[in-house]
C-alpha cells in the first residue's frame, strides 16, 4: 500500500473539490483514485470524506488528516526537493495569504519577478484584514503586521512598520492642531476596531521617553484601514496610520503629521511560516525574495522625509 501516495491524493482532493479533479492532476483513472480513497478510509477506519452530488466535504477526522497530513508530504518534498536540486530549481504551490492593502501595494507588485526568477513555482495568494490559522488553513505563509501572538509560528521580520498620526490639511484648520496628546481628547479621532476590539487608547513618546496615553473618540470606526485613510482624506478627523499606508499622501501634503514631536512606538511586519522541521524551499525562497526586495529602507520610507510635507 503507497500510504505517502494516497494522502497526497486525499490531499489533491481537498484542494481540487472533486475526485475527478484530482485524479486528472495526477494523472489517475476516477475509478483507481476513487479505490484508493476507499483503500485509505478502510485502513484508517474512519470515513474521511462526506460525498454529495455537487462536492465532497471532509469529515472532522479527513480535517484532522489534512492538517497533519499536508505538513508531512511537504516536509517528504522539501527533503527529496533538497536533496536532489540547487536552489535554482524551488518547485512546487506556494501558498500566501497577507493582510488586504499592504498586499495589494507592497506584495503584489513583486509577484511578476519572484515568478520570473522561480518559474517551477505556483503561487495561491490570499489578501485579507482576517487573521488566518496558517495550519488550519493549509497556508504555508503569511505576512503580517503588529505584534505576534501565536507560539506555533515562526517569524523573520521583513521591516519596521512605523506608525505616526495625521489629518488633512482641512481637517486642521478647521479644528486646528493639537499640540499635545491631552488635546487629542478634543479632535475627532478615526479608529481602527481590530481582534480585541476599537483601539481607542493611544500612546505616545515624548522626546524624553516618557509615555503618554491619550483615550480617544470620534464618530467613525472600521475594521478597514482604508476607510479610515479615505475618511482622514476626506477632512473627518485624525487616524493613527502606518507609513506605509499613507507615505504618498504625506509626501503630496494630503496629509499632515500630527504631533510630530512625540512617536508611537514602531512594530514590526514579518513573514510568518507554520513551524516545521524542515521548511520547503519556495517558502524560503519567497521570504528571502521579501527580504531583498525591502532592503534595509522599504520603499515606502525612501523618497525624503515625509514629516516635511
Amino acid at each position: 500500500m503507497d500510504r505517502v501516495g494516497d494522502l497526497i491524493l486525499f490531499l489533491r482532493v481537498l484542494d481540487q473539490g472533486s475526485i475527478s479533479g484530482a485524479a486528472r492532476s495526477l494523472d489517475l483513472s476516477v475509478a483507481v483514485a476513487s479505490q484508493r480513497l476507499k483503500r485509505l478510509e478502510q485502513h484508517l477506519g474512519v470515513r474521511l470524506l462526506h460525498r454529495t452530488t455537487r462536492r465532497l466535504h471532509p469529515t472532522p477526522e479527513g480535517l484532522a488528516l489534512a492538517e497533519q497530513g499536508r505538513t508531512l508530504v511537504e516536509d517528504l518534498e522539501a527533503l527529496t526537493s533538497g536533496l536532489r536540486q540547487g536552489a535554482a530549481d524551488v518547485v512546487g504551490t506556494l501558498r500566501v495569504t497577507a493582510s488586504a492593502s499592504f498586499g495589494r501595494q507592497y506584495v503584489s507588485p513583486l509577484l511578476p519577478a519572484f515568478m520570473a526568477r522561480y518559474p517551477r513555482v505556483r503561487l495561491s495568494v490570499q489578501l485579507t484584514d482576517e487573521l488566518q490559522d496558517l495550519i488550519s488553513a493549509g497556508f504555508d505563509l503569511a505576512i503580517r503586521i503588529g505584534a505576534l501572538h501565536d507560539s506555533r509560528l515562526v517569524a523573520r521580520k521583513l521591516a519596521l512598520n512605523r506608525r505616526v498620526l495625521c489629518a488633512s490639511p482641512d481637517y486642521l484648520r478647521r479644528f486646528g492642531m493639537p499640540k499635545t496628546p491631552v488635546d487629542l481628547a478634543r479632535h475627532e479621532c478615526l479608529m481602527l476596531v481590530g481582534s480585541n476590539g476599537r483601539q481607542d487608547i493611544w500612546r505616545l513618546h515624548d522626546a524624553q521617553g516618557a509615555v503618554h496615553t491619550a483615550r480617544v473618540n470620534g464618530r467613525l470606526e472600521s475594521t478597514l484601514g482604508e476607510l479610515l485613510r479615505d475618511a482622514a482624506l476626506a477632512g473627518l478627523g485624525i487616524a493613527q496610520h502606518s507609513t506605509w499606508h499613507v507615505c504618498e499622501d504625506l509626501r503630496a501634503g494630503r496629509l499632515k503629521v500630527v504631533l510630530p514631536e512625540y512617536a508611537i512606538a514602531d512594530t514590526g511586519i514579518y513573514a510568518v511560516m507554520p513551524q516545521r522541521r524542515l521548511v520547503p524551499l519556495r517558502v524560503r525562497a519567497f521570504v528571502d525574495f521579501l527580504a531583498e526586495q525591502f532592503g534595509t529602507q522599504p520603499p515606502w520610507e525612501r523618497g525624503g522625509d515625509m514629516t516635511e510635507a
